[in-house]
């Protein structure tokens, strides 16, 4: 009997809790108890821990991914045309992808239930103070409040900034720290280099240890929300389920096949059956890091692309290049900030394309790190982190379509760059 609990995946195990949060939390209520103690306190205080969890991860995580992912880009002997090539495509992929997201979450407005932001059915609440600095830190922007992104991109004091969650200006001072640290003398680059290679695997071992508690977190943040609010909660969130499922689906079978049939001038349904087998594997273990080495057979044995060009594109595409997850970002925060009833204007929407495409790179190549990284961004507009608590009812199975997307996408980049080299391909 242990053998088998210990051999059911991390998905099937949110799922149960899942269904077992909101069957109890819908009998115990908020009144119910045991010597004075209430369930509700209870499923509160699992909640709370599990996300407390993931907001202790969040600095170092970003960081140190950041760094080690533009060290090794910095230090490659390969950063040239072929670097220029790469880079130049997972911009403009993830920059798409972000605004497919953008277009898709004010269509479908997945926050606004007849007409009313769904926070109260979200069991989502902001206190006074609260709701006056989040409302004034998205109403009144314009669009000259772009040039203050850009400034506040530069910290005057980095320490300062991680503390009090700027971490727009963090990333920024660690994609400049990852750079220069390549160019200093090759002792000091290496053991900097091992330092923060280091600390981002520690972190990634750290987030995957948190994870494992995640059946429980999820349990107790349903049978709150649904003690409190019912089943009204699932409402809006299977409405937020089908707008970032949309998103995801037009981008990866519009979008891309467009890039491959137009760019590359390659046969897009022969690429998309050539990565199967990578598409399938990502989409099971919710990890593009876990599916590299067969995404690297995939494109280089049926899409017919050259190790040379696959074995620099792929692994840096798995560091830096996440189109579904900064799709995913982007949905999610404007998500939250709709039920919580503000009005995000140009600017501020803005900011959350830009962070979105900033955090994306620094997002680990592991399943649910992209929570982490929503959690920048609704600090960056001035929401409370423990919203995210809502996605994770949602967020396995958008984990795994996310992830093959990000997959697909960095074989086609991987095709793109290959068709520039005059390469001939398979497909």
């Amino acid at each position: 009997m242990e053998h088998g609990v210990k051999k059911l995946q991390l998905h099937w195990q949110i799922l149960v809790a899942i269904l077992l949060g909101g069957v109890i939390g819908s009998i115990t209520g908020t009144e119910g108890g045991i010597g004075g103690i209430t369930f509700y306190a209870v499923f509160d205080f699992v909640g709370t821990m599990f996300m407390n969890g993931l907001r202790m991860i969040i600095v170092p995580l970003i960081v140190s991914s950041i760094i080690t992912g533009i060290a090794s880009l910095g230090s490659s002997n390969d950063l040239g045309r072929l670097g220029m090539k790469t880079l130049g495509f997972y911009a403009v992929t993830s920059t798409m992808a972000i605004l497919i997201g953008l277009l898709f979450v004010n269509i479908m407005s997945p926050g606004i239930i007849d007409g009313e932001p769904a926070g109260e059915r979200l069991n989502l609440t902001l206190d006074a103070d609260m709701v006056s600095s989040a409302v004034a830190s998205v109403e009144g922007r314009g669009g000259g409040d772009i040039v203050q992104i850009f400034i506040r991109m530069i910290p005057t004091n980095v320490i300062q900034a991680a503390a009090d969650g700027e971490m727009l200006g963090l990333i920024f001072f660690s994609l400049v720290f990852g750079y220069f640290m390549t160019t200093i003398r090759s002792p000091l680059a290496d053991s900097m280099k091992s330092f923060w290679e280091g600390i981002a695997e520690t972190m990634m071992e750290i987030t995957m240890w948190i994870m494992k508690f995640a059946p429980i977190g999820v349990f107790g943040l349903v049978a709150r929300t649904v003690a409190s609010t019912g089943f009204a909660a699932f409402t809006p969130m299977l409405v937020f389920f089908f707008t970032v499922l949309g998103a995801l689906m037009f981008h990866l079978f519009v979008a891309l096949p467009l890039m491959l049939k137009y760019v590359a001038k390659v046969s897009p349904l022969k690429h998309f059956k050539a990565m199967m087998p990578a598409l399938l594997t990502a989409f099971s273990s919710a990890s593009s890091s876990a599916t590299l080495p067969l995404s690297m057979k995939c494109i280089e044995h049926n899409s017919g692309v050259s190790e040379r060009t696959a074995s620099f594109v792929l692994p840096l595409g798995a560091t830096v290049n996440m189109d579904g997850t900064a799709l995913y970002e982007c949905v999610a925060a404007i998500f939250l900030a709709q039920a919580y009833g503000l009005e995000l204007s140009f600017a501020t929407q803005f900011s959350v394309v830009l962070i979105a495409l900033l955090t994306s790179i620094g997002v680990a190549g592991i399943p649910a790190a992209s929570l982490v990284a929503i959690s920048v961004i609704l600090t960056a507009i001035g929401l409370p982190v423990e919203a995210i608590g809502l996605l994770l009812v949602t967020d396995r199975v958008l984990d795994m379509v996310r992830t093959a997307v990000n997959v697909y996408s960095d074989s086609c980049c991987a095709v793109v760059v290959a068709v520039s080299e005059k390469e001939t391909l398979l497909v």
